[in-house]
């Protein structure tokens, strides 16, 4: 495994954990500052670091949240530019289960200054 893809996986574990932590503070620095989301059910667009992490706030407002997990599945880095592709699935994790809550998504990345943001994501209700 790379270290590029060392990098990301990390990065997306860090996610995850600050979802499972509801602590948006700690989302900001993974996005990139003009990032874009497409979520999985209505295909809302949420662009921009800062409209994501309103909506994170938002989100871990709420008694009995939904506790979203991505799984990667696969990193494709590219040899030319600094930029990889994450694939993998989502799953929404609540108490009771709720329909609905699980499917695929893709994620851009970009290195800038040793680090690696997202650019985009992509994702896709499939269960």
């Amino acid at each position: 495994m790379s270290a590029a893809e060392l990098g990301i996986r990390a990065r997306r574990a860090a996610f995850n954990r600050a979802i499972a932590d509801g602590d948006a503070a700690a989302i900001g620095p993974i996005l990139a500052r003009d990032c874009v989301m497409l979520t999985g059910t209505d295909s809302a667009v949420i662009a921009g670091r800062m409209a994501q992490v309103k909506v994170w706030r938002r989100e871990f407002a709420h008694a009995g949240r939904m506790v979203y997990v991505r799984t990667t599945r696969r990193v494709e880095v590219s040899a030319v530019e600094p930029v990889a592709m994450e694939y993998g699935e989502w799953q929404g994790l609540a108490d009771p289960p709720v329909a609905g809550a699980g499917g695929t998504y893709a994620a851009k990345w970009r290195e800038v200054g040793g680090d690696w943001v997202i650019e985009a994501e992509i994702f896709v209700t499939l269960a």
